[in-house]
């Protein structure tokens, strides 16, 4: 029996047994397929976007049914999981990707599934935000919680600004409904902000403060970069709905701190190129496929989208630009690592059927 299992490893049925470690973050998968196909769209490959949405949709539906069987088969596990200051916040790639798969389904007109999946995020967001960081500041501590403070802290914002980018692709389909929209909208953006400084502040007093060691720089950090993008996103997207009080009080804060974050992001990628180099050429960790690479995907295609809204949505042709530009390098990189994907998968299947062949063989 597994440590902290619910049930005994041999009463599984096989095919369920890979859902008892999986990670909590694996929904970034979905979120930078989603967000690619986006983009495609943008750039008017609507053939290619569509075959990334049936991707997104598809995958989308293994991992629900895989942490179903979590919740279900492997409470402990997901409770352990959901208890760890260094995975808990990965938990939010599940609302993040309602959200982005959500928005590009309603690109489709894809009503009903748009609907559901925002009910979907927003319960989850419920449930993550107080459950979380009540957990983790009154339940037991078996190291300092600053200790687990990673980049997967940064999907929280991600997470956030997702229900900002949901309400803003219903609002289209339902226009007599904009006003209330457009407040909740300015809302989970404003908290998104928010919770975006304070995760910021933590994540560097880390880095800072403790030993920083390869295992440590792993791909989520590139969420920083994705949490401005999305932040830029969702302010675009609130700029671009019909006029309203919450807009009206807002636009020119959202308009200047979309900018500024914009701004910001752009800069970090060096930054975060530069770990990536020192981690894998100077301290010599090997490159290969994790699921945590898709939390590196996912900004990619974040920032080319949000860098064409936001050039539409103040009038900066340039800004668009580098967005469709920035198209092209994410394309690519997802294109690498699903191969990637499919040739690990390939060759755990591979080593279970031999296993399996010898173990009879024995018999």
């Amino acid at each position: 029996m597994v440590q902290g299992s619910t049930t005994p490893a041999r009463a599984v049925w096989p095919p369920l047994r890979p859902a008892r470690h999986l990670y909590p973050g694996y929904f970034a998968l979905v979120m930078a397929t989603g967000i690619v196909s986006s983009a495609l769209l943008d750039v008017g490959l609507g053939t290619l976007s569509g075959l990334l949405a049936a991707i997104a949709v598809v995958c989308f539906a293994v991992l629900l049914v895989a942490l179903t069987v979590r919740v279900v088969v492997f409470r402990a596990e997901l409770l352990a999981d959901l208890s760890a200051a260094d995975r808990a916040y990965a938990f939010f790639t599940v609302v993040a990707a309602c959200g982005v798969l959500g928005a590009r389904l309603a690109a489709d007109g894809h009503l009903g599934v748009t609907v559901g999946l925002g009910v979907l995020a927003a319960l989850v967001w419920m449930g993550l935000s107080y459950g979380i960081p009540v957990r983790l500041i009154l339940g037991p501590r078996p190291r300092p919680v600053l200790a687990g403070v990673n980049g997967t802290w940064f999907i929280w914002v991600v997470g956030t600004q997702s229900i900002g980018v949901i309400i803003s692709a219903l609002v289209v389909m339902f226009p007599a409904h904009a006003r209330p929209a457009a407040l909740a909208a300015v809302l989970m953006w404003s908290v998104g902000l928010m919770l975006y400084l304070i995760v910021a502040t933590l994540v560097l007093t880390r880095l800072l403060l403790l030993e920083v060691r390869p295992e440590d720089l792993t791909p989520p950090y590139w969420v920083t970069m994705g949490a401005t993008a999305i932040t830029v996103l969702v302010a675009a997207r609130i700029l671009g709905m019909p006029e309203a009080p919450a807009i009206t009080a807002a636009r020119p804060l959202i308009a200047g701190l979309a900018v500024v974050l914009w701004a910001f992001g752009t800069w970090l990628i060096p930054m975060l190129v530069l770990f990536g180099i020192w981690r894998h050429m100077l301290q010599r960790v090997r490159l290969e496929y994790l699921p945590q690479l898709w939390s590196v995907i996912f900004p990619l295609g974040m920032y080319a989208v949000a860098s064409m809204e936001l050039g539409r949505a103040i009038h900066l042709p340039i800004v668009e630009e580098i967005g469709r530009l920035w198209v092209w390098v994410a394309m690519p990189a997802w294109t690498l690592t699903f191969v990637g994907m499919v040739a690990d998968l390939t060759r755990r299947l591979l080593a279970v059927r031999r296993r399996h062949r010898v173990h009879a063989a024995v018999k």
